[in-house]
């Protein structure tokens, strides 16, 4: 099980940049399986160590190609996409709703995954899933 970037997609200039190889965080770019789509994700693997958060996180919001202005909360097909770019098949991996007392919205149309690097999360067994 391990949490992997998309390195050959990585944003190399301008905010959120990070040198090519530079770790399992940064900002990168990919296309969408929805055509005309980019996906644009910040990746954090929680073992900075001068903060280290324990949790592996994955921030996606969908921009139409490479236009500012045109952003859309990304697609669950999206979210399934970037989940099996970073993280492997068998790693479960989630979407919190938190209590309304703690939410936190910056970016209106971004999604997030989430895995403990260390906890293993308790799932329904899969006939209640499917």
């Amino acid at each position: 099980m391990a949490f992997h970037v998309p390195d050959d997609c990585r944003v190399t200039t301008g905010p959120l940049s990070s040198a090519p190889g530079a770790g399992q965080y940064g900002a990168f770019r990919l296309l969408s399986p929805e055509p005309g789509w980019t996906l644009w994700l910040v990746c954090d693997d929680g073992a900075d160590p001068d903060h280290p958060t324990g949790w592996e996180h994955v921030s996606v919001s969908a921009r139409r190609g490479n236009k500012v202005g045109d952003v859309r909360t990304p697609t669950w097909k999206e979210m399934v996409y970037v989940k099996a770019t970073c993280w492997d098949p068998e790693d479960v991996v989630v979407q919190f709703h938190p209590r309304q007392s703690e939410y936190v919205n910056v970016h209106p149309h971004v999604l997030h995954l989430w895995r403990h690097r260390e906890l293993v999360f308790p799932t329904p067994p899969a006939d209640l899933v499917g």
